[in-house]
């Protein structure tokens, strides 16, 4: 077997890590999409003063809030102490561990839902804790098992798992909702799917290429080429107080926390955004969803290999062309999605896909000035863009919350769009004084050329 897969075990690690991140973002966005159906679930529903029956699953702005924000505060909480379980026992226990608490609070997710509300944040909460393991686990398979030709590849693949998992459950769910099984499915196959994934997850995972004879001598070679001793040493202690006081990291930091405020806002108010304002049906608004998270995974894909290829560019230049698409250009469309009118639909869906395709570059951009100039303490700083994403899924909520009061009205969502727009114009700019692709002095990394084989 090791013969089949020897030379390319690195990909079936990819794989395999890739679709078990799917499994724990798709498990905490379901409840975005049922929403809209679960208001329509009448099961024990109550009567107001009036006599009028209300579904208990039918949650006002403030309730859907909270339960928004319980993953974020799952999130922002599980961050530090899930990267400190990488750097000491590596990525295979504590994401199988993080796996597993997504299926078993995804299962008793519907149960919870009509049981109590304060239970259900709870699970909310746990599912949070969970995915504060997905970023450190992309930087640490990064580190581990992607050759430096190879970073932007390794890092758009797995960093898709946000539109391949929206564009997944939101079809699903959009199926399933309208069928006789009824909106409480979703979760139950979702929890399914992920104890599969995360079997595999622990059958196939290996923390040092190094350690297993899985991988052929000609790929432990491919993935250690330019990489220095400091790089591959597996007791390197992570100098936090250099990297937290670094001006380029905090660059980083700066360009991704406003981008992923933008993806935040489009994951989560697009199936309302659609139906509530564009007036797609249910059905309709599924299928427009998943299209526009898509579309753009072609995208990131093919600019990624193209970041990682082009070798009549320079690395810094490559760079800033690449975030300049992804944050600046996200920030352009985004900002101009609120003025078009709601009779105008198909447009609305064309801007929030340029959004979303723009969005897709950031591999070449600000993904990759982290990695180049961390090297082998990257996995903190991809780590740490997953906790500027866990404050977008506090800032987003709360800038709809200033804007919105009502859903259905378009001119309301102008602000939201126009003020994330404009802030990442600004982080943009920022970026072109302060980006580098050297590697950091505390890397203790002799610098070394990426080799263009």
């Amino acid at each position: 077997m090791s013969k089949l897969w020897g030379n390319y075990y690195r990909w079936v690690i990819l794989f395999v890590g890739f679709l078990c991140l799917t499994s724990i973002c798709s498990n905490y966005i379901i409840i975005n999409f049922t929403f809209i159906c679960m208001k329509n679930d009448m099961t024990n529903a109550v009567a107001d003063s009036n006599g009028t029956l209300h579904s208990i699953y039918d949650y006002s702005s403030g309730e859907k809030k909270w339960i928004l924000w319980a993953v974020a505060l799952g999130t922002m909480i599980g961050t530090l102490p899930i990267n400190v379980l990488y750097v000491k026992f590596g990525a295979r226990f504590p994401f199988l561990l993080a796996g597993l608490a997504s299926v078993v609070s995804t299962a008793l997710i519907p149960w919870a839902a009509g049981f109590n509300y304060w239970l259900l944040i709870l699970l909310r909460f746990v599912q949070g804790l969970a995915y504060s393991a997905d970023f450190a686990a992309i930087g640490l398979i990064t580190v581990r098992w992607a050759p430096l030709t190879e970073t932007a590849t390794f890092i758009a693949i797995m960093t898709s798992f946000t539109g391949i998992s929206s564009t997944a459950t939101n079809s699903v769910t959009g199926v399933i909702c309208e069928s006789s099984f009824g909106w409480k499915w979703s979760y139950y196959l979702h929890a399914a799917v992920g104890t599969f994934l995360f079997f595999l997850w622990y059958v196939i995972y290996i923390d040092h290429p190094q350690d297993t004879k899985r991988v052929s001598c000609k790929e432990l070679s491919k993935i250690e080429k330019s990489k220095s001793a400091a790089h591959l040493d597996k007791s390197t202690d992570v100098p936090y107080r250099k990297l937290l006081t670094s001006p380029v990291i905090w660059c980083v930091w700066l360009n991704a926390f406003f981008e992923m405020s933008a993806v935040i806002v489009c994951s989560t108010y697009m199936p309302i955004y659609f139906h509530e304002v564009l007036g797609f049906g249910v059905t309709e608004t599924g299928f427009w969803v998943a299209l526009v998270l898509f579309i753009w995974l072609p995208v990131r894909w093919v600019s990624a290999i193209m970041s990682d290829k082009i070798k009549f560019v320079g690395e810094r230049t490559k760079m800033l062309i690449f975030n300049t698409i992804a944050v600046g250009g996200t920030g352009a469309f985004f900002a101009i999605i609120g003025f078009i009118p709601a009779e105008n639909k198909y447009w609305s869906v064309a801007a929030f896909t340029m959004t979303m395709c723009c969005v897709g570059v950031n591999s070449g951009g600000f993904y990759k000035c982290g990695v180049l100039h961390a090297r082998q303490y990257a996995h903190v700083v991809i780590a740490a863009i997953q906790w500027t994403k866990c404050v977008a899924l506090f800032s987003a909520p709360a800038m709809v919350a200033l804007f919105v009061t009502t859903e259905s009205v378009r001119t309301q969502w102008i602000g939201v769009y126009l003020v994330f727009g404009g802030l990442m114009q600004i982080t943009n700019l920022l970026s072109y004084c302060i980006f580098t692709d050297k590697p950091a002095e505390w890397t203790n990394t002799d610098e070394k050329p990426v080799s263009k084989a």
